[in-house]
């Protein structure tokens, strides 16, 4: 979106680096390999303060985020350039533009999948537990071994992950319904 090349290009492998590599890989990269990378007193200070569950949240935030641009970027996109063009012909700055033309449009296009991107980021978050971040998979895994009754803790676990992400797909329909684009079905 930018004319600069250097920015692309740096964006650009963000995004396909992130898109590409499974989240499970870049968890334990953060988890695993990069830590090794720092000195000795940072991975100690780190640690003290649950590096597990640092390491997944930077991990996973950085992977959804690429998702997320892309999201974005597509709402952008899909708006003529002759809206930008027509809001400066109006008198309004670039932000001006960007704030009550560009980005309104932009979002009613992006929020579907934003949405979905959302129902996914929750679900990953239970790829956390391979590291050993107690999540609800985690704590699904501790029941079992502890009752030995691994159907229904699965299942349980299985009925909390359906009713969070059906309502967060509620939300979200909720959400694309306020932000429909006038006309459209």
């Amino acid at each position: 979106m930018t004319n600069r090349r250097l920015a692309r290009i740096v964006v650009g492998c963000f995004v396909a680096y992130h898109r590409n590599v499974p989240m499970l890989v870049q968890i334990m990269m953060w988890y695993f390999a990069l830590p090794s990378l720092l000195p000795v007193g940072a991975q100690l200070w780190i640690n003290q303060f649950n590096g597990e569950f640092l390491y997944s949240v930077i991990a996973i935030g950085l992977c959804m985020a690429a998702y997320v641009s892309e999201d974005i970027r597509s709402g952008l996109r899909a708006i003529p350039h002759g809206q930008f063009e027509a809001s400066r012909a109006l008198g309004l700055s670039y932000i001006r533009s960007m704030r009550f033309v560009i980005l309104p449009q932009a979002m009613r296009i992006a929020v579907p999948p934003l949405i979905n991107h959302t129902v996914l980021l929750f679900k990953n978050t239970s790829l956390a537990m391979a590291i050993g971040v107690a999540e609800l998979t985690y704590a699904t895994r501790q029941i079992e071994n502890y009752t030995f009754r691994t159907f229904e803790a699965y299942f349980l676990a299985s009925a909390w992950y359906l009713a969070l992400s059906l309502a967060l797909m509620g939300a979200g329909a909720l959400l694309a319904r306020h932000y429909r684009i006038p006309g459209s079905k």
